[in-house]
């Protein structure tokens, strides 16, 4: 383990939400101006699992402009169309990365599992300046192609960036992102290196650990359902009892380190431009060059 690993600096509660057309989700943060976590600008969980809540209606046809969304499904299903003309269900242990750019319209329809459960994350990642009026880009990758590496009780499944000198298989995201799905077994260990000045957070949602060790001592036991946010560092270390394992989202990224102007599901760098892409919607000319 390196000297450097990331100790805790925050761990977050998530909060319940409504979203879309009364989705029901627990929300980690939030878009802000304060741009706490950046490059990441949300990250929400929702999971339907009581009967009485009714058939989900899910995220009508809505836009986005100047941002990444990122969508991974651990069960049931999200249904997605856009005005790329991209149409796709998002299964178990699928991902959908879609950047927004200039501006597209889309829709993610979910539909429970044979259980009876729907359960997922949404990230939100921020594009420079340079590249808020970019192409918008799909990229949807079934949960086959997505790489999985075992080794003693450990499975990662890596999804963006590197691990044990395997690729993920989303690529050139301006943020450089580390995006998996890690599961640690019981009295096992995982680190993994993160570049310096790169933002890391994990989110447990299966289990507990032992988080923000640093040279064997120290640390933090985490349950599901938590955010650790990391201090800085070139790693991070989790380490699991003997009668508990432990499965949680890691996340880390590049800062982009611009100021941002979040309003509803735009995320652009000036008020001027917020107010200017209100002006394409009403215009109709959202989203073209």
């Amino acid at each position: 383990m390196a000297n450097n690993s990331r100790k805790i600096k925050e761990i977050i509660d998530p909060q319940y939400a409504i979203e879309g057309a009364g989705v029901l989700l627990r929300r980690s943060f939030g878009p802000s101006r304060e741009n706490l976590f950046d490059p990441f600008l949300l990250f929400d969980h929702f999971a339907f699992d009581k009967p009485t809540e009714g058939p989900p209606t899910g995220f009508p046809n809505h836009p986005h402009r100047g941002i990444e969304t990122v969508t991974y499904m651990i069960e049931g299903n999200v249904r997605h169309r856009d005005s790329l003309g991209n149409s796709d269900v998002i299964g178990p242990g699928d991902i959908q990365w879609m950047t927004s750019g200039r501006g597209i319209m889309h829709e993610e329809m979910p539909k429970r599992g044979p259980s009876g459960i729907i359960d997922g994350f949404q990230l939100w990642v921020n594009l420079p300046a340079a590249q808020k009026m970019t192409d918008p880009r799909y990229q949807g990758v079934l949960s086959e192609n997505i790489p999985t590496v075992e080794d003693d009780g450990v499975k990662v499944k890596i999804i963006a960036g590197e691990y044990s000198g395997v690729q993920g298989p989303v690529t050139e995201i301006a943020a450089k992102p580390l995006y998996m799905d890690i599961s640690v077994s019981p009295e096992k260990e995982f680190s993994v290196p993160i570049p310096q000045g790169h933002n890391a957070v994990a989110y447990v949602f299966e289990g507990e650990g032992k988080f923000g060790i640093v040279d064997g001592d120290g640390g933090q036991n985490v349950p599901a359902i938590n955010m650790v946010i990391y201090e800085d560092g070139d790693s991070i270390f989790v380490q699991t009892g003997k009668d508990h394992s432990v499965r949680f989202m890691l996340i880390a990224g590049a800062q982009i380190k611009e100021d941002i102007v979040p309003y509803g599901p735009f995320v652009m760098n000036t008020e001027a431009e917020i107010r200017q892409t209100f002006l394409d919607l009403q215009s109709g000319t959202f989203g073209q060059l």
